[in-house]
């Protein structure tokens, strides 16, 4: 498969992913709307992963046909996907008890536990500073949680569950990066997902009452497929590790769906922790940088070859 060139349009990028994590946000707000009006989370999860799957083999298969079913390396695959349907999963129940801007929040610490991972999983090494650094984000998440009051919420494990899944899903799409090309990913990790939730979704499906139901419904789905979409499409523009704190935006979004949906705010211990959680992560993506930027002065210019001597 042919992997369309890289162009440097940063402003662009940046554009893309504040579209991409708003359309991330609404999915979050529709399902916390579907789970409050007696739509099981688990039906909103299958019908989220169906009409994606759907929607990517429309898209992928009369471009590649049979490529894009075919993977150097299924069991990462696997895991890949199973880390991406465990994240939307537990999410969606979260969101189901708690706040957007509680869930959003605790899954702002997972570029802190990719960190982690990315040194059993990848052979990263991790400095003492961005060590130092993860710690100090997991204490924002502490406080978020509260976990020594009375005040803890049992439902906040499933948001931590849904930030596991998701940092396992981002540390394997780093694994297979190198391995498979992008459309082999879209589709294993669309397809796998549909097929493990498909017997949990079926079994407590409750049929919609009202139309806008079904419209949520299938639009979770779609959402799911453009947002996706315009997240690859960013990252043609502008390195990943350019824009990383572009993802913090969605804070924003949920604050605003919170209000005006829910009529509620993030509480003084959520913004506390929510603000240490992004520090901490912006601090990781300065260092990662400057590590990087390090590593390319330090290379040794190459000279050109000696002309022979006469």
């Amino acid at each position: 498969m042919n992997v369309a060139g890289r162009e440097d349009r940063l402003g662009f990028a940046i554009a893309l992913l504040c579209v991409s994590f708003f359309v991330f946000a609404s999915m979050d707000t529709i399902a916390k709307v579907l789970a409050t009006s007696g739509i099981p989370p688990l039906q909103v999860a299958f019908m989220r992963f169906l009409l994606n799957a759907l929607a990517v083999l429309l898209v992928l298969f009369p471009r590649y046909g049979a490529e894009i079913f075919r993977s150097n390396a299924p069991k990462l695959q696997l895991l890949r996907a199973f880390g991406l349907m465990a994240s939307t999963v537990f999410n969606f129940f979260a969101v189901a008890y708690l706040p957007l801007t509680v869930t959003i929040s605790i899954f702002f610490a997972s570029p802190l536990l990719i960190c982690l991972l990315s040194i059993p999983i990848l052979g990263e090494k991790v400095g003492i500073r961005r060590l130092v650094s993860v710690f100090v984000g997991f204490i924002g998440v502490l406080i978020i949680t509260q976990a020594w009051s009375a005040d803890f919420q049992w439902a906040m494990l499933l948001s931590l569950a849904a930030m596991t899944g998701a940092s396992t899903y981002f540390v394997m799409t780093r694994k297979v990066a190198g391995v498979d090309s992008s459309p082999v990913s879209m589709v294993y990790a669309s397809l796998i997902p549909t097929v493990l939730v498909a017997p949990f979704g079926l079994a407590v499906w409750v049929a919609p009452d009202f139309w806008w139901q079904w419209a949520l419904l299938v639009s979770i789905g779609l959402l799911g497929f453009v947002g996706h979409l315009i997240l690859t499409i960013a990252y043609r523009y502008a390195q990943a590790s350019r824009v990383a704190p572009v993802v913090y935006t969605q804070i924003i979004y949920a604050t605003f769906f919170s209000w005006a949906i829910f009529g509620t705010l993030p509480t003084s211990t959520t913004a506390i922790g929510t603000l240490i959680i992004v520090a901490s992560g912006v601090y990781l993506w300065w260092r990662e940088r400057s590590l990087v930027a390090k590593a390319l002065i330090a290379q040794p210019e190459q000279q050109p070859p000696a002309s022979p001597a006469p």
